[in-house]
């Protein structure tokens, strides 16, 4: 009984720092869709604006391997504790200064330079973010559950997309679109910093992982993290990235390029667009620690890997269900889309946290995740916008989308099922 206190604290520490951190990466990427073409790169038409808005997207998925790197070496060295208040505290004064930018209009050339620099900065910190969040619960918890007890840091990007959605379609409701793009789009950006002081009150309470108390016991830290996954691990770097690849390409279409189709280009209202969104994120946070916990039964491989086979399946209906622009078909695509993207995040971080031995598991989570990001989910936006203006056809979004995911297929069926395995 006395165990059970910590164990709602941790999984609590776990699923509000990824939830926060990408409540933050979510409100830029929707504004990226929705008001940025036109605030910060209002010299260009309407889809290219888009493309460039999505450009700087890309940039904090570029950015997530340089905080996987500096992250990584600090969280195998100096434990995940530390690691995680510092990134969270990263994300909260970035996302508060890119509420208080200056747009093109009043700054000109400046105001889209700060941008990137301060996306730069935002993806860098959700780079040593993430293998921290999962860690923390699989270090901790029950080695028979660790499929679940990881889904709880997974539960955070649809959480914190859930937030952002809404917080913006209530903005959105409230003021007129004049408003909205004089001032209202500030707004999501302020409130993340009473969020971020909620975050770190929770994990400023969590005690360090016992399995890196035991490498520090034992004296048997890597000395440079980096260097020895790259050298000794990389057969598992490529493993772990490229499961990753898929949902990845899933999630940033079904989300962030859907977004922008919806309203740039079927002329959908953003209200629709929006509760679509949310509902379908609703639907995939609470899914996620089902298909964990599936994963723990079943294994990690069966579990992803029928959620790849649908997703590849669904992306080419996704597209025809929203053209026909009526509501419910249009939640049904996303709902369908983000349920079964759940199904191989649910075991994801388990299946990644498995590949890697504890004195360099930090230093090889966040590679994996953070250079599989940049293949897989932080150029999926800009590759959708760009196939979509160079064939004028979905079609070719969705062969995009489906090629990713026969890439985690494939790496799935070759790989061996590690979830009944010790972690060392």
């Amino acid at each position: 009984m006395a165990e059970r206190p910590a164990t709602g604290r941790l999984a609590t520490a776990s699923i509000v720092g990824t939830t926060l951190e990408y409540y933050d990466f979510a409100v830029y990427n929707m504004l990226a869709a929705l008001v940025f073409n036109k605030l910060f790169f209002p010299s260009f038409d309407p889809l290219s604006g888009t493309l460039l808005a999505f450009s700087t997207f890309a940039v904090g998925y570029l950015s997530r391997p340089v905080g996987g790197v500096i992250f990584g070496h600090l969280g195998d060295r100096y434990g995940r504790r530390f690691v995680l208040v510092a990134t969270l505290l990263l994300m909260g004064v970035t996302t508060a200064l890119m509420g208080l930018l200056p747009t093109y209009t009043t700054a000109g050339i400046a105001s889209p330079i700060l941008l990137v620099l301060l996306r730069f900065v935002q993806g860098a910190a959700l780079g040593g973010e993430w293998a921290g969040a999962v860690l923390l619960s699989v270090e901790h918890g029950d080695p028979q559950r660790r499929g679940r007890n990881a889904s709880w840091a997974q539960m955070g990007p649809s959480l914190g997309t859930l937030l952002a959605t809404g917080s913006i379609a209530l903005i959105t409701l409230l003021l007129s679109s004049e408003e909205f793009i004089a001032w209202g789009w500030r707004v999501p950006f302020f409130a993340s910093v009473v969020l971020v002081g909620f975050g770190l009150w929770i994990r400023i309470g969590v005690d360090e992982t016992p399995l890196f108390k035991q490498i520090e016991r034992q004296q048997s830290k890597a000395q440079a993290p980096i260097s020895e996954v790259i050298r000794g691990h990389w057969r598992s770097l490529v493993v772990a990235g490229g499961v990753r690849i898929g949902p990845d390409v899933l999630y940033s279409l079904s989300v962030a390029f859907s977004l922008s189709y919806m309203t740039t280009v079927l002329g959908l209202s953003r209200t629709l667009a929006l509760s679509a969104l949310s509902l379908g994120g609703a639907v995939n946070a609470f899914s996620i620690p089902l298909f964990g916990g599936l994963s723990d039964r079943y294994g990690r491989r069966v579990v992803y890997g029928a959620g790849a086979v649908l997703g590849l399946l669904w992306m080419f209906a996704f597209f025809p269900l929203l053209e026909t622009q009526q509501p419910a078909l249009i939640v049904l695509a996303v709902v369908v889309a983000l349920t079964v993207h759940a199904m191989m995040y649910g075991p994801q971080a388990a299946f990644i946290a498995e590949q890697f031995p504890t004195r360099v598991r930090y230093a090889g989570a966040s590679l994996a995740y953070t250079l599989a990001g940049i293949v897989g989910g932080g150029i999926a936006p800009m590759m959708s916008t760009a196939l979509l203006q160079s064939y004028g056809t979905t079609l070719a979004v969705s062969s995009y989308a489906a090629l990713a995911l026969a890439i985690t297929c494939v790496i799935l069926l070759v790989v061996r099922e590690r979830a009944r395995d010790q972690l060392d």
